[in-house]
């Protein structure tokens, strides 16, 4: 009996103007790789739903250092796509329609896992950071009872201390899907056209297949891509810290905007003096006392 080793991703988003802890599953992806026989098989399912979503995908460097994230808003039937508005809302009414249209894809989730279940006699998935995604399938109603889940992302987290991402170690083995090749630093797997053509950038199938040749390299080439990850976070560390000290250096080179200084307090209006009286002119009887005055003193 073969011992496949499936690996499994999701995309899925919030419904549109909904609950913002609410999330639907648009796509499914299933990778199967057969170790006797280093065949790989992909296996997709798009739900088709008239329903929007809302899907965030990150914006990286050329290293895989997450740099900013965009969202965009994607009706599930048609996959058109269109801006999003962070104060859109939906009315109950609106809620509840939304709700019906895509409580219906559960029993496809459902069939897709059992059918594949069985087809490929899978008893082990490989899931990176797939907490949430065994949730929303076992909410469709997926039973992995007597499946052995991997979470290789908390393996890595435990070995290294550090916390990857699928895109970081994407850049660290150079993963690349060339001329009908899945390949990496050092695999190179042969895919049949009507798999590869689900290898596409920003989809559930590429992020499942970069996955597999992650877990590959980490298990068959333990050093090799020990030293490929140490080498791409000493990058990324060294860029971050040339970008802090850039953004010091443009401060302190920045023109300060002049200082404006207080105006003085306004001295209080000096109190007005008040005039002395002039003094009254002397009356004639006056100045005949005094002159007499005068005439007696000089006799004397």
């Amino acid at each position: 009996m073969r011992d496949n080793i499936a690996f499994l991703e999701l995309k899925f988003g919030n419904i549109y103007g909904g609950y913002a802890n609410f999330f639907a599953i648009s796509d499914i992806s299933l990778l199967v790789f057969d170790p006797s026989t280093n065949r790989i098989f992909v296996e997709s399912l798009a739900i088709n739903a008239d329903v929007d979503v809302v899907w965030v995908n990150s914006k990286t460097n050329d290293l895989g250092h997450t740099i900013g994230r965009s969202r965009q808003v994607v009706n599930l039937r048609t996959r058109r796509k269109r801006t999003y508005d962070e104060e859109y809302s939906l009315n109950e009414h609106e809620l509840d329609r939304a709700f019906r249209n895509i409580r219906p894809t559960r029993r496809y989730i459902k069939s897709f896992f059992f059918k594949n279940f069985r087809k490929y006699n899978i008893r082990n998935i490989v899931t990176f950071d797939g907490k949430r995604d065994i949730f929303l399938c076992e909410k469709s109603g997926v039973d992995f009872r007597g499946t052995k889940i991997f979470d290789l992302q908390k393996a890595l987290n435990k070995e290294f201390n550090y916390l990857f991402s699928l895109n970081k170690l994407g850049v660290a083995i150079n993963a690349r899907f060339d001329d009908g090749y899945l390949q990496s630093n050092n695999q190179k797997y042969w895919i049949h056209p009507i798999a590869g053509r689900q290898l596409r950038p920003r989809t559930a199938a590429w992020d499942a297949a970069r996955m597999f040749l992650i877990y590959q390299e980490f298990n068959d080439f333990h050093d090799d891509f020990t030293m490929k990850s140490a080498l791409l976070v000493n990058k990324i560390q060294k860029l971050k810290e040339a970008e802090e000290k850039n953004k010091k250096e443009a401060e302190a080179a920045a023109p300060k905007p002049p200082v404006e200084e207080a105006p003085a307090p306004e001295a209080p209006p000096a109190a007005e003096k008040e005039e002395a009286p002039a003094p009254e002119a002397p009356s004639a009887a006056e100045k005949e006392e005094a002159s007499e005055a005068v005439e007696t003193k000089a006799e004397d």
